[in-house]
């Protein structure tokens, strides 16, 4: 090959995903050993035997088709777009091969597997560029284009800032004694008490000023009865950020660490106030505060700066649907609170729940609202007037806020979704009993709920009435398996048009239906065969790794095809909010780059592979 042809080549796969991730020089080498071929319509090309090597193909111009043995549709590959990773590590199990025809004539750059693997002996710092297993090649483009260095405080993990010294004592030790154990053995502020191996209260420097010293109780007095009991506790793998509004919402000092119920750390003010200021924080501050709707209203430019922030910033996609799920919280805890102040005291024990993304804590800038009210059983009529009253203030408000009405109605507004607990026991058992079209839309809103305000036990009863459900209705998760794989992610992008796969072929991609909810369905269809009480897309998958029933190969491919796909629409909504735009979830192709075109292909693949893996495991009932 010529000089002048060799440069060409270092030239164009530069710009290509993943060579442009290398050095010029490791780029020049592999320019000098590319083999440019030249096939004709109808073609076949099989990765396994052209001439005794195997290849990394790029498709310089042209179109492929690439075909399973068993002939079904993989994928459909224009130009820009690569092929051939499969075989990298030569331990390709026979159902992932495959073979591809030429769907028009086309100039293909090809690369031996033998000249990469000897690239990454000398330089292995390369081979996760190159990785055959798609779950590695998303992780290193999360980590390339979403890093979260030098982000400081506002991404930051409790477990990363807390005290790991924290005093341990029990309820009948003496007050005299746990003074000594916290201000003389373990010099702390704060101290845990624990009855029978749990956790019962807390005591606090200021508490023993308060409550010993100016009440003169006697020092040998147990310490229980001067304790705060059933204290606030966070876990170390929660944010920062989510600590910090739990002090501002309850106007507390100290929160204990608690892992696996026991408590490993201390988290105090005076760990936030040492560091940088937190704009979410301080957005938070000012809704507790704030005194009408229209105070409230005037902050959604704030709220939205924030977003564009975060995405600016390239924190990870479950911190930001975290705090904007803080930040709607907040909200609804200060207009139920106004709403009270005009509507005068609740009548009886409620309990104000999210849906949807909302409870799964995964948030976007257009999430609207889902919502419901659980009511005490003892409600009456007139009550339920009240909570209507209530309910429809705040719906109306948080409209007014930014948040927009569902157009489903799934809201507390609506009186279905205005019930007694007894009430929402029956919808529950309804519908896991008759899972048909109009119980599955609405378990489908309704299987991830979350209290925000008031008797959070009501939530916590309707999640143990609907695993018992499911427990008693082995028909019930089959049928959400169908309901979930009736769409299907498409195949990829060709030639600036996004192909489904029945073959047909669409302008936009939707990356909320064909990516997004998909895995959404697929989380909660593995988090309810393991009893999850967790919300979360992510939790839900871990917790089914955990059981033994989703493999680490297809837990650690969903996790990082959730997290790459989550980061793209951010991305997308961020560049709409940039340029004036409503932002959505309609993405068109010809805005794709190669790095986005190969890693959404690897994340449509491993989407489709799950979806069969739940067919196989979940879609009988006889399982």
């Amino acid at each position: 090959m010529s000089d002048s042809l060799i440069a060409n080549v270092e030239q164009y796969i530069s710009t290509i995903e993943p060579f442009n991730n290398l050095p010029a020089d490791v780029i020049s080498e592999l320019a000098a050993i590319v083999q440019i071929t030249y096939i004709s319509k109808g073609d076949i090309i099989d990765p396994c035997t052209v001439q005794n090597e195997k290849y990394l193909y790029i498709v310089r111009t042209g179109a492929i088709e690439q075909r399973k043995l068993d002939g079904q549709l993989r994928a459909r590959l224009g130009n820009d777009d690569l092929f051939g990773f499969t075989f990298l590590d030569g331990t390709a199990e026979e159902a992932n091969l495959y073979t591809a025809v030429a769907l028009q004539n086309s100039l293909l750059y090809l690369i031996p597997h033998s000249a990469l693997l000897r690239l990454f002996e000398r330089k292995p710092e390369y081979a996760e560029y190159f990785a055959s297993q798609a779950q590695v090649r998303l992780k290193t483009a999360h980590d390339v284009v979403w890093s979260n260095k030098e982000k400081g405080l506002f991404i930051k993990r409790v477990g990363e800032v807390a005290s790991s010294v924290i005093p341990v004592v029990t309820s009948d030790m003496t007050i005299k004694e746990v003074a000594h154990e916290m201000r003389i053995v373990k010099r702390c502020s704060c101290a845990v008490i624990y009855e029978n191996d749990a956790i019962i209260g807390l005591i606090t420097d200021r508490d023993m000023t308060k409550r010993v010293i100016a009440l003169e109780a006697p020092l040998n007095a147990p310490i229980k009865s001067v304790m705060t009991p059933n204290p606030y506790v966070i876990s170390p793998d929660a944010l920062i950020l989510e600590a910090a509004s739990m002090m501002m919402e309850h106007n507390i000092r100290n929160i204990p660490v608690v892992k696996d119920g026991k408590a490993v750390g201390l988290l105090t003010t005076t760990h936030l106030v040492q560091n940088h200021r937190m704009q979410a924080i301080f957005l938070i501050e000012k809704i507790k505060y704030s005194n009408s709707v229209t105070e409230l209203a005037q902050l959604t430019a704030e709220r939205q700066a924030i977003f564009e922030a975060l995405v600016e910033g390239k924190v990870s996609s479950d911190i930001i649907g975290k705090v904007m799920s803080m930040i709607m919280d907040s909200y609804i805890r200060r207009l139920i609170q106004i709403a009270v102040d005009k509507l005068g005291k609740p009548p009886c024990d409620f309990n104000w729940i999210t849906a949807g993304s909302h409870a799964r804590n995964e948030l976007n800038i257009t999430s609207d609202q889902d919502t419901a009210l659980i009511l005490a059983d003892t409600a009456t009529k007139s009550d339920k007037i009240y909570f209507r009253h209530l309910a429809s203030y705040v719906s109306n408000a948080l409209d007014t806020c930014g948040y927009a009405l569902c157009t489903g109605k799934f809201m507390a507004a609506t009186p279905k979704w205005c019930q007694p607990l007894s009430v929402w026991k029956e919808y529950y058992k309804k519908w896991v009993q008759n899972p048909e079209y109009e119980c599955l839309l609405n378990i489908s809103v309704f299987l991830e709920i979350r209290s925000v305000y008031g008797n959070s036990e009501f939530t916590d009863i309707l999640r143990n009435e609907l695993h018992q459900n499911i427990k008693q209705n082995q028909s019930f998760l089959p049928a959400l398996v169908r309901d979930a794989v009736n769409t299907n992610p498409p195949l990829g992008i060709f030639n600036s048009l996004v192909l489904e796969k029945n073959g047909e072929q669409s302008k936009v991609l939707n990356i909320k239906k064909y990516a997004i909810n998909l895995i959404i369905d697929l989380a909660r269809i593995y988090g309810l065969a393991v009893e999850c009480d967790s919300s979360s897309t992510e939790n839900r998958f871990r917790a089914a790794n955990e059981a033994g029933i989703l493999s680490d190969d297809s837990y650690k491919n969903i996790i990082g095809a959730y997290h790459f796909i989550a980061q793209f629409r951010y991305s997308h909504q961020h560049e709409q909010l940039k340029k004036g735009l409503v932002p959505d979830n309609y993405i068109e192709p010809n805005t794709f780059g190669s790095f986005e075109r190969q890693h959404l292909k690897d994340a449509f693949r491993i989407i489709a592979d799950l979806q069969d893996a739940a067919k196989l495991r979940f879609g009988s009932v006889g399982h």
